[in-house]
């Protein structure tokens, strides 16, 4: 890894995917994860209901029952699988899903990129479009503008052969809360991060039409979730700082 990849010399990093992640979290004093379709907007609709979420890595179902039984939790399925009355990554069956406190959310994205975090900062969030205003506010008021580094971590989606596939909705999603710090004060910022919030500010007037328009969003539309975008694009809806605290986001 080069020094220059690490963005030291600002307090307000951005990078992409888990390799990202490793490269700009160590030494940070905060990480914000965002995947925008649908991980983290998934977090925080369950934050809203106070539902703790526990982040898993994907494609390890024995594991991931394990960790459903020992948490007294509810193990997520996959989106595609889900029948009536099932929780999955999307977020619509989070907001319908009755009696639920505490759930294992596996995703190949955010969800892991959260639990490999975990181990290299020591504050996690969890940021959606829904919530990137409270976040913001969090932050400013935690932490003194552009004295604490802080990594903000771009999911991203998969192509077929494993690679990540940049996800313009992430950019947006992060961009969104690079946009609130940038009007606190916070100094020091990654251009990385400057770029991604004048993304979000293209956007910003129909939110909801972009999230529709872009490739992950069609792909969503396509396969039969389209309520999955529109609860993506509920900007500033949710008040709810979802941290990862004990293995679990909770507010």
């Amino acid at each position: 890894m080069l020094a220059a990849h690490r963005q030291a010399a600002s307090a307000l990093r951005l990078e992409w995917g888990p390799t990202g992640a490793a490269a700009i979290g160590p030494g940070c004093a905060a990480a914000v994860v965002v995947d925008v379709l649908s991980f983290t907007t998934t977090v925080t609709v369950a934050a809203d209901r106070g539902i703790a979420v526990l982040p898993h890595r994907w494609a390890n179902d024995a594991a991931a029952r394990v960790a459903a039984a020992a948490n007294d939790a509810v193990l997520a399925v996959g989106r595609s699988r889900a029948r009536p009355g099932q929780v999955s990554l999307s977020p619509g069956t989070v907001r319908r899903a009755q009696d639920l406190r505490r759930l294992v959310l596996p995703s190949p994205n955010g969800s892991a990129i959260s639990a490999g975090l975990a181990r290299e900062a020591p504050v996690v969030v969890a940021v959606s479009l829904r919530n990137r205003h409270a976040v913001g506010a969090w932050l400013l008021d935690r932490y003194t503008a552009g004295d604490a580094h802080v990594a903000v971590i771009c999911s991203g989606e998969r192509w077929p052969d494993g690679t990540l596939r940049p996800a313009v909705e992430d950019l947006w999603g992060a961009g969104a809360l690079v946009d609130v710090l940038l009007a606190g004060g916070w100094r020091d910022v990654a251009p990385e991060a400057v770029a991604a919030a004048a993304a979000f500010r293209a956007v910003q007037g129909d939110v909801g039409a972009a999230l529709r328009a872009c490739a992950s969003g069609r792909e969503l539309i396509d396969a039969d979730y389209p309520d999955d975008v529109e609860i993506a694009a509920e900007l500033d809806r949710s008040a709810s700082v979802p941290v990862l605290r004990d293995g679990a986001f909770r507010v």
